[in-house]
């Protein structure tokens, strides 16, 4: 056997010190290459897309991932809605959704003209049919004034058969900057923009765990159903009709709760689309919880008439025979929605049966356009709305952002967009922005 001094041994036993340090250095480093990030933004919808844009912008030196469960971005609420740019009308003044939309309108016109993405500023009518609508749409008209929004008119009859021949009113809100895009276009944009920035996009990554993991660099870890990982120092989650899922994930309140509701439209036949120039509203009914029938031009030049709202079987229920046993029983199971259902039992059967019954929905729209009848539309799309809802059946209509800075390194760490809803295409941009200042300032980004 050789023998070796005590001064060889030492610098042996230094040499393997070293070589091992360096192979765990080298191990840690192509880990942090390959899967960990500063930032990881789950849900590649439009708000995701647009914050994960955003947040690139404001930090370049940091290293950022998107992730995205299906196939596509905006697979969901962003690629299958009506594509309206809307202008601030509706909103009580004063909260974020008013706020957010006026700034996100004139944000969204910019960065289209920027990118020359195809759209139309088309304008919209809101329309009062008879005399108990008049003074609603009035009121409606002093909101939009006070939101700020640009160049409303109020118009009489003539003044309405001017702009639209084929349309009937009394009195009218005529909003000329509200548009329509196709707001999946615009969600990729982002995501182009996100990827040139040197952020990493990841789609077909179905989160199902969060937990703590031993890196304290990275003290997120999140897998997927495939067991694959990805590691964070902070996340922001904008999981639209999962949001609450998702929330629950990281400990927080099941509440607000999410019920999906479906909303079918109809198309007008191609050779009628000479009917509808601009977009026609109706005027809200405070009595009910949602909107009403109105007509859309859409930028590949059909016109889609509706929505309903009925209330969809699973939370990705675009058809009646979309099924999901456990989320209907989680829906039917929640005390807000059995409240919300009793109050508005006799709205949602009139939803359910236009649903079934086409007749039933052209006739609302034959109140405004009197040329159409059932023989001129054709089956249209269909898009699942994610209603955020409190227990005391509550329709909650305003930004939420929900954390649990009590709850150690995950809950300290993650960001909840609980509930975007409408106009939150038109405000992606605004939102965005808000949702990066708000991360700087409570991670100290």
């Amino acid at each position: 056997m050789s023998l070796i001094s005590k001064s060889q041994a030492s610098l042996l036993t230094l040499s393997r010190y070293h070589v091992s340090k360096y192979v765990s250095k080298v191990r840690r480093y192509s880990e942090i290459k390959k899967k960990c990030y500063d930032i990881v933004v789950i849900g590649g919808g439009i708000v995701g897309s647009a914050s994960a844009r955003e947040l690139i912008l404001q930090h370049p030196g940091l290293k950022i991932a998107l992730i995205e469960k299906e196939k596509r971005f905006a697979f969901h609420q962003s690629g299958n809605n009506s594509g309206v740019i809307h202008a601030g009308i509706y909103y009580k003044p004063g909260s974020l959704k008013a706020k957010l939309c006026v700034e996100g309108l004139n944000l969204s016109y910019k960065y289209l003209d920027d990118k020359q993405i195809k759209y139309s500023k088309c304008g919209k009518l809101i329309v009062a049919t008879d005399r108990s609508e008049v003074g609603r749409l009035l009121d409606l008209y002093e909101r939009g004034v006070k939101n700020g929004v640009k160049d409303l008119k109020l118009l009489d009859s003539k003044e309405i058969k001017e702009l639209e021949p084929h349309c009937n009113g009394l009195q009218a809100i005529w909003s000329p900057h509200t548009g329509i895009v196709d707001w999946g276009v615009v969600t990729q944009s982002y995501v182009s923009d996100f990827e040139k920035c040197g952020g990493d996009s990841y789609l077909n990554f179905e989160l199902n765990r969060f937990f703590e993991s031993e890196n304290a660099e990275y003290p997120v870890t999140i897998t997927n159903s495939k067991d694959k990982t990805i590691h964070a120092k902070y996340v922001l989650t904008c999981c639209g009709l999962q949001s609450d899922t998702v929330a629950v994930l990281t400990g927080c309140p099941e509440e607000p709760k999410i019920i999906p509701f479906r909303g079918e439209y109809l198309y007008l036949v191609p050779e009628k689309s000479n009917l509808i120039k601009a977009n026609i509203y109706p005027v809200p009914d405070p009595r009910f919880p949602f909107l009403g029938v109105h007509a859309t031009p859409r930028i590949d030049g059909r016109v889609i008439l509706g929505p309903n709202a009925i209330l969809a079987f699973c939370k990705e229920g675009y058809k009646w025979t979309d099924l999901n046993v456990k989320e209907l029983k989680e829906i039917i199971n929640f005390s807000g929605f059995r409240k919300m259902a009793l109050k508005y039992a006799g709205f949602g059967l009139k939803e359910m049966s236009r649903s079934l019954m086409t007749p039933l929905q052209v006739m609302q729209l034959q109140k405004y356009i009197q040329d159409i009848t059932t023989k001129d539309v054709e089956s249209g799309p269909a898009g699942v709305r994610a209603q955020a809802m409190g227990k005391d059946g509550t329709l909650i209509e305003d930004f939420v952002f929900d954390s649990k800075p009590g709850s150690g390194a995950i809950g300290s760490r993650v960001l909840h967009c609980r509930n975007a809803p409408s106009p939150g295409a038109t405000s992606s941009l605004a939102i965005a922005k808000m949702i990066a200042d708000k991360m700087k300032q409570e991670f100290k980004l």
